[in-house]
């Protein structure tokens, strides 16, 4: 069979028909979405106020230290300071009232500092959902509730909200100036919990929501 000829005299192949392929076919297929990466960890504090407290007082004592040892090499009296300690120490027993006190003093600020260096600190900053794992963010508290508030007031019924967000829970407080509370709650509930998934936060805060009517005035 010859092929029909096209303008010039040069052949054109015809197209060919599949016969079992439907519309439905030809319907670009959406590629899943990429999984979420999983949520960071909180973030951790630079805790400089302490640490420059801790190195000026350790600067000072070495100078101190550094320049007592240099005075004795140089055939000068150490410090009244260094011999009345001396001697405090090699004088008084160990049950003593100031020693136990002295002992106390140093220990609980050996244990903040090790408080300071285990817990990262930060509390006010939630940690978001990583959706790719070279990101990460943080929503402060304040900025939770103020969401969660204005979500809250859009809510009929509602006249005034207090929203108290934290890293495990939020607490709302709501005045209902007219409606059914339980009503009123239940559509609180439906609208923060729809707010709380919208933040984005790796641990979303349990919700406490509480309605009351606005008190009496005089």
């Amino acid at each position: 069979m010859s092929e029909p000829l096209g303008s010039e005299g040069t052949t054109r192949r015809l197209p060919v028909l599949d016969k079992d392929r439907t519309p439905e076919d030809d319907v670009p297929v959406p590629e899943p979405a990429p999984e979420p990466a999983p949520g960071s960890g909180r973030f951790w504090s630079a805790r400089r106020v302490p640490a420059a407290v801790v190195a000026l007082l350790l600067a000072a004592l070495a100078g101190v230290l550094l320049y007592d040892i240099a005075a004795v090499r140089a055939d000068r009296p150490p410090l009244r300071v260094r011999r009345e300690l001396a001697r405090q120490l090699a004088e008084r027993p160990l049950d003593d009232v100031w020693v136990l006190v002295g002992a106390g003093v140093a220990a609980a600020l050996g244990l903040w500092l090790i408080l300071l260096a285990v817990t990262p600190g930060l509390r006010d900053v939630l940690p978001m959902r990583r959706p790719d794992p070279d990101v990460r963010a943080g929503l402060h508290r304040g900025a939770a509730g103020l969401v969660l508030r204005d979500r809250a007031m859009e809510v009929a019924g509602v006249q005034s909200v207090q929203v108290r967000a934290g890293r495990r829970r939020a607490d709302v407080r709501a005045v209902s100036h007219f409606r059914d509370l339980d009503d009123v709650r239940a559509d609180l509930d439906a609208v923060l919990g729809d707010a709380v998934r919208g933040l984005g936060l790796a641990r979303p805060p349990a919700l406490s929501v509480r309605v009351r009517r606005p008190g009496r005035k005089g």
